[in-house]
């Protein structure tokens, strides 16, 4: 992987990093369902005021403002958001995190399966954010954006040195309103386009395996198995995957292969929804809090649509909501997990609305 290439994301949607670490409703941190009092925590005593007076911070802040030598340095929100990521730094948690509002808005678009933007895949390379792709009929694709551009100017402000989420907001917007970029081409030329912003669908199951033909270790067409890869668990994942299988089963498939390969997770209850879909019976998944209660999901009879052989195929950038389906499935008989060690995270998140 190009080292330079570190983040990408759908136009009006989040990132793939914030869809492994930053899930705001599916998998984050693992919560308990009733508050327990500092005394109650793993038998600690509880904290004395001073342990817990962050009024410190506020007399910090009024110092800064005061006294430090370069005042346009002392930014208030820069320094509020940095005081409360360090609160979960120093928890030393990948998976516990607090999200900004202008992320947050993005992250709940990611769940929905559909956003108001221009429809493109982009990634950071470099000093500016470059598209990756533009998907099929949308306003990326017919305003002629291709692979490699670089984008110069959004609306035109300087977009040099953005992150990939800032892109996202400046870009994404209203559906009908317009955006104006400009670009640099792979050849070097430069381009001003407008695009006038549409509501994107994107799919979380495809049929379709990487290359487009489904082949078999001699390179073989394989034309007999079904095939359908869920990249995100969102709400309409279900529905998706039982019109994929519906027609591998008209196809007459005598198998299926479920590709969770960099499926950072998603929706749990959507992620049941899918494991049910395979099974009979027996336990989905047990939630455990921290205080020792367990929760199960059973899978309910009857609700089975495939009953022939299935293989989940898995890779260690599989999370959350892709781990638990293919243990669900492994550890219930109804499945064989093949490729490498997945990314191992078995938690589940709360999202938590402040104030």
């Amino acid at each position: 992987m190009n080292n330079q290439v570190v983040r990408s994301v759908l136009i009006g949607l989040t990132s793939a990093l914030i869809g492994v670490m930053l899930i705001a409703v599916g998998f984050i941190a693992r919560v308990a369902t009733e508050p327990e009092t500092p005394s109650q925590v793993r038998g600690r005593p509880a904290a004395t005021t001073s342990d817990t007076d962050f009024s410190t911070l506020n007399e910090v802040y009024t110092i800064l403002q005061q006294d430090y030598v370069d005042p346009d340095r002392v930014d208030g929100a820069q320094l509020f958001e940095a005081a409360v990521n360090g609160v979960f730094k120093a928890l030393g948690d990948p998976h516990s995190t607090y999200i900004d509002p202008d992320t947050y808005a993005i992250s709940r678009d990611d769940f929905q399966g559909a956003f108001s933007g221009i429809g493109a895949t982009v990634a950071l390379q470099g000093e500016f954010v470059v598209i990756v792709r533009a998907m099929p009929n949308t306003p990326a694709e017919r305003a002629g954006l291709k692979a490699g551009d670089a984008i110069l100017e959004v609306n035109g402000e300087a977009a040099e040195g953005w992150s990939v989420d800032k892109a996202v907001l400046k870009i994404r917007g209203p559906r009908g309103s317009t955006v104006d970029l400009k670009v640099r081409h792979v050849d070097g030329s430069l381009a001003d386009v407008q695009l006038v912003r549409d509501e994107i669908t994107v799919a979380s199951v495809d049929d379709l395996p990487p290359g487009g033909t489904l082949r078999d270790g001699t390179g073989a067409e394989v034309t007999d198995m079904g095939y359908l890869r869920i990249r995100s668990f969102t709400n309409r994942t279900p529905k998706e995957l039982s019109d994929t299988v519906a027609a591998a089963k008209a196809k007459g498939a005598r198998g299926l292969i479920i590709d969770v390969r960099g499926n950072p997770g998603g929706l749990l209850s959507e992620t049941a929804q899918t494991a049910d879909m395979f099974l009979d019976k027996g336990i989905i998944v047990t939630q455990v809090d921290r205080a020792g209660g367990e929760r199960s999901i059973q899978a309910r009879s009857g609700n089975e649509i495939w009953s022939l052989p299935v293989v989940v195929v898995q890779d260690e950038f599989s999370a959350s909501g892709s781990e638990l389906l293919a243990a669900a499935l492994q550890e219930n008989g109804r499945a064989t997990v093949v490729g490498s060690r997945s990314f191992g995270k078995g938690t589940v998140n709360h999202a938590r609305e402040l104030s």
